[in-house]
């Protein structure tokens, strides 16, 4: 109704049917077709229509007094409101996981602050799953598929794990042939990995390590110091690690024995219309995990 309206007030202020057309890009007979419903829907006839003039009747007149500071104000509301959701500008609230938001995309949070001078950026970190939708945030940084039909959800990259421990602790200990091996040695769990899916590379054979940590941590940083410290063997992803791999002080245990790659998602509900500075972020963080070989694996 309201487009009617709209073309309505056009068809007035442009004086004929023809500089309205003109004016909205239609052709002339579809604003003739549509001004005619419109004048079937109300009732009555709006305008009087002759080869040389085009002037409103009474009723007609009445209409577009009433009509038409509702539609410019409209209008203008519509442009406003468009104009601020193209506008890369405002708050977002992010929740994550503390792993994650806190290691490997570390540097993101700053590099899009940077890019975007106008927005602000509200960061929400927990390793348990929060509620996207109860919490009111804007998106979600999560592993793993999600089930949820009310969300849609991005993917970012993947992240890889795998089986460490320092060399002393090998030294001393021994060094792991086998996932079962691992029930005789010292280990570090950093939730959320408190169960560790392996694979054994000869056979195929699957099985799944519940190990009883020697010590329990829900922050991976926590845990990769503690392994470099010899405590006991850690598995973890490997953005985590290089570092500490290209420098000595951890090895890699049971290669090719470690579960694949968990693919990272961004997540926001469906319900929501996604503003561009929303929208930014995701693409910035992709960007971001793409340039990272570590992150961006497609294993």
């Amino acid at each position: 109704m309201f487009d009617a309206i709209a073309l309505f007030v056009t068809i007035v202020e442009a004086g004929s049917l023809t500089a309205a057309a003109e004016r909205l890009d239609l052709p002339a007979a579809t604003v003739t077709r549509r001004l005619q419903a419109l004048e079937h829907e109300l009732g009555c006839r709006l305008l009087h229509r002759s080869a040389r003039r085009l002037q409103p009747t009474a009723e007609g007149l009445q209409y577009y007094e009433q009509c038409r500071p509702l539609v410019h104000a409209l209008t203008q509301a519509t442009r406003s409101l468009d104009a601020n959701l193209r506008r890369i500008a405002g708050h977002v609230r992010v929740l994550a996981p503390v792993n994650l938001a806190s290691g490997p995309l570390a540097a993101a949070w700053a590099g899009f602050l940077q890019a975007h001078p106008e927005v602000s950026l509200e960061l929400h970190l927990s390793n348990s799953v929060q509620d996207l939708v109860g919490s009111g945030a804007d998106l979600a940084i999560r592993v793993g598929a999600q089930s949820d039909s009310l969300l849609t959800q991005k993917r970012l990259g993947e992240i890889g794990l795998h089986l460490v421990a320092a060399p002393a602790y090998l030294a001393r200990r021994g060094t792991p042939a086998h996932a079962r091996e691992l029930a005789g040695h010292d280990t570090i769990v950093a939730t959320p990995l408190v169960a560790w899916p392996l694979r054994d590379p000869a056979s195929g054979e699957e099985t799944t390590v519940r190990p009883d940590a020697r010590l329990r941590v829900d922050e991976m940083r926590l845990a990769v110091a503690a392994a470099e410290t010899g405590l006991g063997v850690l598995l973890c992803p490997t953005t985590y690690t290089r570092d500490a791999i290209a420098r000595g002080s951890l090895v890699p245990v049971l290669e090719g024995w470690a579960p694949g790659h968990r693919t990272l998602y961004a997540v926001w509900s469906q319900q929501r219309y996604l503003p561009a500075r929303v929208r930014a972020l995701v693409e910035h963080l992709h960007a971001f995990i793409q340039a990272d070989p570590l992150l961006a694996a497609t294993h």
